[in-house]
């Protein structure tokens, strides 16, 4: 009889287990945000590949899906659709949607430069040596650009109008990057085109082209452009990060984490961590050494540098007015303000700090999700 109800007791433990397995409730899943990137493998955005690599998104408690775009204004199309919620891109197209009354809001600034080089075919060395010289050209020059509302064709649009270029002398080329623009300038469908890293060392070490116009560092951006030009960013609709606060400072304590990382070691350590796929063209040694010749144009700090936005709106309004996509009155109007916030940023330093001390506070959903 002992025997019996040992065997009846025991039984009952394992319906009382089984029963509280059933009822637990299952953990919740990471709420998922979707980034899409002009780019992927450039080094330009590296942010968006080194945070996932590194585990930044899962510890700040998010999954998140990045999908890859050749340029920056498809997926400006794509965000402003709500098939994605950021861009990872450069900020002057913030300003350009206001001004087309569109209201995207930059919460993060990853480059202080644009890390951008016009390069110029081998074959032309001796007779285009400045952007001037593009308007001497018999029926203009070829420019490559990544799309043809991205920042280079911005970018491409104030060098040709601030040496005095006409319009009409510059035919904009999507050449798109790596493989695309090599080929474009291979079968001379370009004659000079916007590029950045790993693409300009492959051109430059295939000796393909030569560099016109070098903005990949602070005093570089400054000679070639008149200004700064803070670039890199990760940006929104203005509606979908008001309505989701929590998810948008996770996003950006991702960022800002893996800006500490860049800080924080050397280029070789940080392209250990880049897949192998991003430099197969150029190949790891040029790789680094571009990277580490680069690692001054990310932003530190993530803020907005105090006359970042007039300085852009200035280079990108001599292109723009000159083709008319802009007017005098609208850049007038535009409220710059509008178009970043550094809170997410400012308040990323607490969260970093919080995520160190407390490695799972923000991955077992400690913090609480808004929106």
């Amino acid at each position: 009889m002992r025997k019996i109800n040992r065997r009846l007791a025991f039984v009952s433990a394992i319906a009382v287990s089984l029963t509280m397995l059933v009822a637990a409730p299952a953990k919740a899943a990471l709420p998922t945000v979707r980034i899409e990137v002009g780019g992927l493998s450039k080094q330009i955005y590296i942010h968006a590949m080194l945070a996932q690599q590194l585990g930044y998104y899962k510890k700040y408690g998010i999954n998140v899906v990045l999908t890859d775009e050749a340029a920056g204004a498809s997926a400006e199309d794509d965000m402003l659709t709500g098939s994605v919620d950021f861009v990872l891109g450069f900020y002057d197209h913030n300003i350009d949607l206001r001004i087309k009354g569109k209201n995207t809001v930059n919460v993060a600034t990853l480059l202080q430069s644009p890390g951008e080089v016009e390069l110029c075919r081998s074959d032309l060395k001796g007779t285009i040596n400045s952007p001037a010289d593009w308007a001497k050209q018999k029926g203009g020059v070829s420019l490559g650009v990544t799309g043809l509302g991205s920042s280079t064709n911005f970018l491409t649009l104030s060098l040709g109008a601030k040496a005095g270029v006409p319009q009409s002398a510059m035919h904009s080329y999507v050449a798109g990057a790596g493989t695309t623009f090599i080929a474009a300038m291979k079968n001379k469908a370009i004659d000079c085109g916007m590029t950045t890293e790993p693409t300009i060392s492959q051109v430059l070490d295939s000796g393909l082209g030569y560099v016109l116009v070098d903005m990949r560092y602070g005093s570089l951006t400054k000679a070639a452009l008149g200004g700064a030009y803070p670039a890199t960013c990760v940006y929104g609709r203005e509606d979908w990060i008001a309505s989701h606060p929590d998810l948008t400072q996770r996003v950006v304590d991702a960022m800002m984490d893996t800006t500490k990382f860049i800080e924080s070691h050397t280029a070789d350590q940080i392209a250990a961590q880049i897949p192998a796929d991003y430099y197969a063209g150029t190949g790891l040694a040029s790789y680094v050494k571009a990277l580490n010749n680069e690692l001054v144009m990310y932003n530190p700090t993530g803020k907005m540098p105090s006359l970042g936005p007039r300085s852009v709106l200035t280079i990108d309004g001599r292109g723009k007015l000159a083709s008319g996509a802009w007017t005098a009155a609208q850049m007038k109007a535009v409220d710059l303000h509008a178009t970043y916030t550094d809170q997410y940023v400012t308040a990323a330093v607490r969260d970093i700090a919080k995520a160190n001390k407390f490695p799972n506070y923000f991955s077992t959903g400690a913090g609480s999700i808004k929106g």
